[in-house]
């Protein structure tokens, strides 16, 4: 399990390096990154508005305009910093593993300045050589509608 825990430090760290293709390269080719706009209380992501629910082209689409110097969004450029707390197993079986790891995010861009909590929700699948990301859900600890405009007032945010 030790080795699913260091795949989401991992994953942390090189968002905080802008290294985006490394950061996608963790990532299962039927992954979902999502944040569902009613936190933990929603079920799934079809069934309400979300902040994001992006598939791996969507992901990709991201990582794409982050890397282009010609975006306007990206003047000055975002740095983040992840602080995590130790990740709790809540599942290992047949190959996946769930993990929750509680977070505080903060995002800089120029002198503005973006802080964000909550958890982490990564459900892993084993691969030859580790593990892949195929779900990560962000539950924000104060969702709603005025944690969705001030996100969305930050859309060039890395990741939460």
């Amino acid at each position: 399990m030790n080795d699913a825990i260091d795949l989401v430090v991992r994953e942390a760290a090189l968002l905080d390096a802008r290294r985006f293709d490394d950061w996608l390269a963790l990532y299962d080719a039927e992954c979902l990154y999502w944040v569902p706009l009613l936190g933990a209380a929603q079920a799934d992501p079809r069934s309400h508005n979300a902040i994001a629910c992006e598939d791996r082209l969507l992901l990709q689409l991201r990582v794409d305009r982050l890397k282009n110097p010609r975006a306007h969004s990206q003047h000055p450029a975002s740095h983040c910093q992840h602080v995590l707390q130790r990740s709790v197993p809540e599942a290992d079986e047949d190959g996946e593993a769930v993990l929750r790891t509680p977070f505080i995010y903060i995002e800089a861009r120029g002198e503005s300045q973006v802080l964000l909590t909550g958890s982490y929700r990564h459900r892993l699948v084993r691969i030859e050589d580790g593990w892949r990301i195929r779900e990560k859900r962000v539950d924000l600890l104060n969702p709603g509608p005025v944690s969705y405009t001030h996100l969305r007032a930050h859309e060039t945010r890395h990741d939460i």
